[in-house]
């Protein structure tokens, strides 16, 4: 769907909404009996499901200023977890071999958004060791992979045709964030079948569901994802599992509850031009479902939550009493020498670094060039932001992980 037919399709339902005429219905009750008879499944399992599912419903009816491009995506994408958790139950209900799966030492690559965390799970997921979750099998999880089809998997074909929709959705997005049916994708995606996930909060203007997910906590949704991992490793094994979402930072009490042995890399950059370029990523996306984006009130947001997550890295690294458990990782060494850096970290992980995954490295990079798909530009005036309220916003943070200083973005 191109950007013109988009606006087409919005424009309808403007008009239809002045009109009174009811747009698409997203009635939790309905839409799970929906998913149940097209799947003709019932059990979703016991992950609860009303709560989170009626809190995200009704900030998307009460904030998200939906457009009809909007309340179809929301309806669909709901529907689609919906039916996803039903698929997945009946797998794991009839292959109870799946929760026995062991899921050990665990990487999770996390950090303020716009630091690098996209890039160092690429780089890492270029070890044929090492085991992470692709964007087709989160998408399309029922049933499990198997490693000995994963290169002819009909569902590799079919993601990369729906992504290549929101490509067409969003022709800009490229140049903001690597995407691919094979490619790394994150937690806050595998968590979304619980409707316990911060990836909501990113796509629609949700701030009452974000409250709400962070006084309940995510401890629940961790207990999926690990399922998840058990389900996706059960016919193809991990060596290692390498994962990554910046919004881990929100939710470390129940990530280390629920993988204890986990090791945990951190990225970090200046957080002056973090800001502006989660900014623009926010309104990038929110745009695409919403008519009534506030690019400055969406800045604001993003700058009053992510200061926050700078104080829980600070405070969680200020507590820790598991040596060797986190390691740093700063942007400007990854983009600069980012070769020198996978290796560091592998030295300190106490892994093996082989000639084959240092080529393989390479060729990624290679074949991935910074701005292959343009510039993404932005700075801090086009939001209203001020420079020196942000330096105060973050100053312990900087000066606890000693994050070097960039250059004001253009």
């Amino acid at each position: 769907m191109a950007v013109k037919g988009i606006r087409a399709i919005n424009w309808i339902g403007g008009t239809l909404r002045r009109w009174g005429v009811p747009l698409v219905e997203l009635e939790p009750g309905r839409l799970i009996e929906t998913a149940r008879s097209r799947e003709g499944l019932t059990d979703f399992g016991g992950y609860p499901l009303e709560e989170p599912l009626d809190a995200l419903v009704r900030a998307l009816e009460s904030e998200a200023s939906l457009s009809l491009v909007g309340r179809l995506t929301a309806r669909w994408e709901i529907l689609h977890l919906l039916r996803n958790r039903l698929r997945l139950q009946r797998d794991w209900t009839t292959q109870t071999e799946i929760a026995r799966e062991p899921v050990e030492r665990p990487i999770f690559i996390l950090g303020l958004p716009r630091s690098g965390t996209t890039l160092l799970h690429a780089l890492l997921a270029q070890d044929p060791d090492s085991r992470f979750p692709a964007h087709w099998e989160v998408m399309h999880p029922s049933p499990p992979p198997d490693a000995a089809a994963t290169a002819s998997d009909p569902r590799i074909r079919r993601a990369q045709r729906e992504l290549g929709w929101f490509y067409r959705m969003a022709p800009g997005f490229r140049a903001m964030h690597l995407m691919g049916a094979r490619y790394p994708q994150e937690c806050t995606e595998i968590t979304s079948p619980t409707f316990l996930s911060l990836r909501f909060d990113s796509l629609y203007s949700v701030p009452s569901y974000r409250d709400w997910v962070d006084e309940v906590g995510l401890e629940r949704a961790y207990a999926f994802h690990r399922r998840m991992l058990q389900h996706l490793q059960w016919r193809c094994p991990p060596r290692r599992w390498v994962l990554k979402a910046p919004d881990h930072v929100f939710g470390m009490e129940g990530l280390l509850k629920i993988y204890p042995d986990a090791r945990i890399v951190m990225t970090h950059r200046d957080p002056l031009r973090v800001t502006p370029s989660v900014a623009s990523l926010t309104v990038a996306l929110q745009g695409l479902f919403s008519d009534a984006v506030d690019a400055r009130r969406v800045a604001r947001t993003v700058a009053g939550r992510w200061a926050d997550g700078a104080r829980r890295m600070v405070s969680l690294r200020s507590a820790d009493r598991a040596p060797g458990r986190y390691l740093d990782v700063h942007y400007l060494d990854l983009v600069r020498e980012p070769l020198a850096v996978i290796r560091d970290l592998y030295a300190k992980l106490g892994l093996a670094l082989t000639s084959d995954t240092a080529r393989h490295i390479e060729e990624f990079l290679a074949r991935h060039p910074q701005g292959r798909h343009g510039r993404h530009s932005y700075n801090l005036a086009q939001f209203g932001l001020d420079a020196a309220d942000q330096r105060r916003q973050y100053q312990d943070y900087v000066e606890f992980f000693r994050v070097a200083e960039e250059a004001p973005a253009g």
